[in-house]
C-alpha cells in the first residue's frame, strides 16, 4: 500500500521548454514560484530536449526535483524555493508528427501516471491534456485558460470532483469557458500578478540604464516592455517616436526575428531615436521600468483587447513609474484609479503622443518611484493570487507546506 504522506507536491506543468520569451511562459513560472513562496512544496515541470534529454540517469528516474538553476531565475526573476524538474524528451520525441510521439502525450500518458503520481499532490497547468490525465488518474487539479477557444470541455472531466477551479484573467474568457461547457461555479475571473522584486529600488541600476541609452542628462526616457507585435502596439509606439524626436524610446521584449524585423523597419523609416533591446531578463528589466521617465501601454483595440491580462501592466505599476496606457475592455477597471498617469484612445499615435507629453511635463521622474502606484499593485502580487486560488481548493487536497 502507498504512503499516502509522500503525496506532498504541487505540480506546475508546462508543456514547453524553459527558457522561452513567451509572456504565457512568464505568467506560468511566476504562478509556480508564488505559490513556492507561500511555502507550498512546489515542481514546476517541463520538458528537456537536446543533450541532456539523453542522460541514461535522468531516463531511467525522470522525476527528480531540483534547485531552479540560475538560467530560469535569472530569466524569469524566479526566488530560491521554487523546484524544478525536466522530463527528458529524446529524439524521436517531436521530431515526427503523431500523438506517439507527441511531448505533451509522452508526459501524461507516461510521465505522469509512473513517475509523477506518487508524490503529488495537486496539479496545475494551461496545459488541458495535462489535467484530464491528473484528474483520470485520481489526482486533483487546477486548470488555468487565458484565451478564446471553441473547443467544448469534455463533461466528465470538468464535473468532476476532482477538478478543483478553472482560473481565467477576464470575464470574456469565463463566458467563452461557460459556453463551451464549464460550469459557472468552477471558474473564476483573477488577475495576473507582479514579481515582488520589481518593487526593490534599483537607483545605481538604473541610472546605468539611462547612461546607456540617452545622449544626455537631460534626454527623456520612454520604455515598452512585453511582445514585439502589432496588435501590442508596437507600429503605433513607433509613430509615437518619429512625432517626439527628442524623446528616447527602447522596447525590450520580442523574439530574434520580431527584433531584427522592427530594427529594419525603424531604419527604412529614418527612425532613429527608438531602440529594440530584444528579451531583457526579468532580473534586469526592473531597474530598466525603473530608469523611464514614462512607461507605454500602447496596445490596439480589437479581439485581443477583450481578453489581454494586463501581465506587464503590473510590472509597469510596481515600478512607479508614471505610466501612459491605451483604453481597452480588459483594462476598464483601472480607469479609476490613479496608479496610470494618462488614458487614450487606441490605435492614435497622435493622441499616444499628446498623452506622453503631458505625463512628461506634469510628472518628473523619481528615483524612489511615485507611491500611489507602489502601494496600488501591492493586492495583485503571485503570492496573494496563488492564496486565492488555493482558498477554492478543498482543505484536505492541499499540497504539503514546507516552512
Amino acid at each position: 500500500m502507498k504512503d499516502p504522506t509522500l503525496k506532498k507536491h504541487y505540480i506546475f506543468f508546462i508543456g514547453e521548454e524553459l527558457p522561452q520569451p513567451e509572456a504565457h511562459l512568464v505568467q506560468s513560472t511566476n504562478a509556480a514560484n508564488g505559490a513556492a513562496n507561500l511555502g507550498y512544496s512546489t515542481v514546476l515541470v517541463y520538458p528537456e530536449k537536446g543533450a541532456k534529454a539523453i542522460n541514461l540517469a535522468n531516463l531511467a528516474r525522470p522525476f527528480q526535483p531540483r534547485q531552479t538553476p540560475t538560467e530560469l531565475i535569472k530569466y524569469y526573476n524566479l526566488h530560491d524555493k521554487l523546484k524544478v524538474a525536466p522530463l527528458p524528451m529524446p529524439w524521436p520525441i517531436d521530431h515526427f508528427r503523431s500523438k506517439f510521439t507527441d511531448s505533451n502525450t509522452i508526459a501524461s500518458k507516461y510521465y505522469l501516471p509512473f513517475h509523477i503520481l506518487p508524490t503529488t499532490k495537486l496539479v496545475h497547468s494551461r496545459n488541458w491534456n495535462f489535467v484530464k490525465a491528473a484528474i483520470k488518474n485520481g489526482v486533483p487539479a487546477i486548470y488555468e485558460h487565458h484565451h478564446h477557444e471553441d473547443k467544448p470541455f469534455e463533461p466528465e472531466i470538468v464535473t468532476n470532483p476532482l477538478l478543483q477551479i478553472a482560473v481565467t484573467v477576464v470575464d470574456t474568457i469565463r463566458e467563452s469557458m461557460i459556453k463551451n461547457g464549464m460550469p459557472p461555479e468552477k471558474v473564476i475571473n483573477l488577475h495576473n500578478g507582479f514579481n515582488r522584486l520589481f518593487m526593490q529600488r534599483q537607483p545605481e541600476k538604473a541610472a546605468e540604464w539611462r547612461q546607456k541609452l540617452l545622449r544626455d542628462e537631460s534626454q527623456k526616457l520612454v520604455v515598452y516592455a512585453g511582445a514585439l507585435q502589432q496588435f501590442k502596439g508596437i507600429d503605433v509606439l513607433i509613430d509615437v517616436a518619429n512625432e517626439m524626436p527628442n524623446v528616447q524610446f527602447a522596447c525590450a521584449g520580442g523574439k530574434p526575428t520580431e527584433v531584427e524585423f522592427y530594427q529594419q523597419l525603424v531604419k527604412e523609416k529614418q527612425i532613429y531615436n527608438i531602440k529594440f533591446l530584444g528579451y531583457v531578463f526579468h532580473n534586469e528589466l526592473a531597474s530598466l521600468l525603473q530608469a523611464a521617465d514614462v512607461l507605454a501601454h500602447p496596445h490596439c483595440s480589437g479581439k485581443a483587447a477583450t481578453f489581454t491580462s494586463p501581465l506587464k501592466l503590473f510590472d509597469y505599476f510596481a515600478s512607479g513609474t508614471p505610466i501612459v496606457s491605451t483604453e481597452i475592455p480588459s483594462l476598464v477597471e483601472f480607469q479609476d484609479t490613479q496608479a496610470i498617469a494618462a488614458w487614450c484612445e487606441p490605435d492614435n499615435s497622435n493622441k499616444f503622443a499628446e498623452s506622453l507629453k503631458q505625463v512628461l511635463e506634469t510628472h518628473p521622474r523619481k528615483i524612489e518611484g511615485y507611491p500611489d502606484s507602489i502601494e496600488f499593485v501591492k493586492q495583485f502580487s503571485w503570492e496573494n493570487r496563488a492564496a486565492k486560488i488555493l482558498s477554492y481548493v478543498d482543505e484536505s487536497l492541499l499540497p504539503q507546506l514546507i516552512v
